[in-house]
Parts: C-alpha cells; structure tokens; sequence
C-alpha cells in the first residue's frame, strides 16, 4: 500500500482507477463529478493512457463500448442526468457482455434538478440502466477510503462475470476532502482475453462483440444464460457493513452518505439505552438480502434512511419477507439528513415499541 495522502473525493476515484490498471477514460464534463475527468485529462498522457472529452455523454459511453471490447481497462464518470443520456449505451454493454466502470456522482433530481448531493438514482442503478434484461454490478461507497477501494474490486469483478459495473457515489462524497491509502498500482493487463474483439493473427476463431441478435430462441438462450451468471453474483458477491445489529430491536438500513449520518445518530441512540443498529449495504445489486434476513427474528422494526424519497424500501421490505414493520426517513432535493433528524426518527420509533 502507498502512503496516506488527503485526496477529495472525485480525484481520489481517478487516482484509484488508474491503480487498478485502466488506461482508457471517456467522459464528459457535468457537476458534481467533473474533477474525475479534469484530473484523468492530466494524468493519462503522463502514463501512455487514453483521456478523450467526447462531445456528449452518448458518445462517451459507446467510446467506453468500442475499447472494453478490445479486452482493455475502460470507464466514465458522469452525474446523474449524464447516466440517462448513457442508458442505451449501458444497454448495449450488457447485451455485449462487455465489462467496463461506469462511476455515477448523484445530483438532485429529476430533470436537471440541482448540482448538490442526493441518492435519487437508486432506481436507475438497481432497476432502469436501460433497457432490455440485465443487471449491473453496483456499489456503493460511505467514504473516500472506501471509493478507492470499491474502484478496484468493480473492475476485477467486471471482468470476472463479464458485466459493467458501477460505483455509485454522490456530490458529497465526490466533494469531500479525507485522508487515502492508495493500493499499489497494477500494470494494465494486455494479455488477449478469449473473448475480446483485438488482433489475433489467425492464430484464434474471429471473435464478435454485438448485441444485436434477430433470433428470437438464439436472443432467449443468451438472456437466460447471462442470468445463470447474474445467479452466481447474486449467491456470492452481496456486502453490506454490519454495525450493533446482534441484540437490535431496530436496525436502520443506509448506504453511501446518509449511512456516515445514520451511524452518528445510533451511537447517539445507544449512548442513550435504545438498541438500535444500523445495516450498511454496500452492493446495491445484488442486495445484501442475507444479511438483513439475519437479524429477521429480534428485530422489531427496519428504519430506511435516505436522501431521496424512499427508493431502497422495497428492497428493504423483499430482503425481510415483509415479516417486520418498515419505516422511512429521507431528505431530497440535495437536502442531507441531520443527525439529529435521524435520532428523533429513532427515538419516535422506539416509544412504539416499548
């Protein structure tokens, strides 16, 4: 590991990234995440990587398409109304089965709402990236450490499964200032994979990278297939962060920025005699549902705390089979939740209980 460094949010995601090995970013400048691209427009020329500002998120993600393709590192990095513009790209990767990053620094929306930090793509990351069936892998960092960390892990396990994975941050983490330990750089990986479109000197069969398949049983048999694979993510790839949660009489469930306030408000809630815990997931899809299903029978209530207007609920309610009450707090708008807000929530619902 290198030495500690204060790194903000977004230039430490770029920095992680060309850590683990990618060469190639294509982007489009939108706030809060332009310093990704700004710092990868510096960087890559001085290491022999590719930074090309394309001229709209559209072109941007179809340049990602065409060299993942070839077997090589690539991602984005957009905000919120960006990933919408992406959608038929994203698509177009999945029925391609080609892996690739796609980092998304959340704003307030819909439409183009404002620049201030929200969780408002939940939805569009877990359900709607495009259309068609798929899924991508999706994470979802609480700090600036663990951003660096995620970046690596959604690359290796992009090539793994051969899907697109995203980090899904937001404009507070991206804007925010903490202290990193950077993992040491890794060579970019230019061996041929078997299934990359790259130059094969007729040594190999001519590989094709496509989506497009008029074939109806053909198109039936690769869905299913890329789903058995969706399977094996969803048996071994969940994680979530567990915090107080063994004699919980109510355990919140947050992710990314609103988990750094949820988890002030029950060490609050604790110091106070209230069993609370709190359930972090960090992969969004697929849902840590195991862990919660853990805690199904002493829990009393489920808290979901968020900054939109309760988009991870139901995957809250499915995890738990419904057996326990659930309760929602959330600000929106680029509102952030106070501790305190969380801590009355708390407070309100364990009077209910006793």
């Amino acid at each position: 590991m290198g030495e500690r460094v204060l790194m903000k949010g977004n230039e430490a995601i770029a920095e992680a990234a060309i850590a683990a090995g990618c060469r190639h970013f294509f982007g489009y400048p939108i706030t809060p995440q332009t310093e990704v691209a700004a710092y990868m427009s510096k960087r890559m020329p001085k290491i022999g990587g590719v930074y090309l500002q394309a001229e709209s998120e559209v072109a941007s993600i179809n340049m990602v398409l065409g060299a993942a393709a070839s077997g090589v590192r690539a991602m984005t990095s957009t905000s919120s109304p960006g990933v919408s513009l992406m959608s038929e790209g994203i698509s177009y990767l999945a029925g391609s089965d080609v892996p690739c990053l796609i980092v998304n620094v959340q704003r307030g929306g819909p439409g183009l709402g404002g620049i201030q930090p929200s969780q408002s793509d939940y939805y569009q990351a877990t359900r709607s990236l495009g259309h068609g069936d798929f899924h991508l892998v999706v994470f979802a960092p609480s700090t600036v450490q663990e951003t660096v960390d995620l970046i690596s892990d959604a690359f290796d396990l992009g090539d793994k499964y051969r899907v697109p994975t995203m980090v899904l941050s937001d404009g507070m983490l991206g804007q925010m200032m903490e202290p990193v330990v950077l993992p040491e750089p890794k060579e970019p990986d230019n061996a041929s994979k078997g299934w990359a479109a790259c130059g094969h000197q007729n040594k190999r069969p001519h590989n094709v990278i496509n989506s497009l398949n008029t074939d109806p049983p053909t198109l039936e048999r690769m869905n299913v297939d890329r789903f058995k694979r969706y399977a094996q993510i969803i048996e071994n790839e969940q994680r979530a962060e567990e915090y107080m949660c063994d004699d919980a009489d109510i355990i919140v469930v947050a992710f990314g920025a609103s988990s750094r306030v949820s988890r002030s408000a029950v060490d609050k809630a604790r110091a106070d005699g209230i069993k609370v815990g709190l359930i972090r997931p960090i992969t969004l899809w697929p849902f840590p549902e195991k862990i919660l299903k853990k805690h199904i029978d002493h829990a009393k209530v489920f808290l979901d705390v968020e900054m939109n207007m309760g988009q991870m609920i139901d995957d809250v309610k499915l995890a738990i089979d419904c057996k326990r009450p659930v309760e929602f707090y959330g600000r929106t708008g680029g509102m952030i939740p106070t501790t305190k807000e969380v801590y009355d929530k708390i407070v309100s619902i364990n009077g209910g209980i006793q």
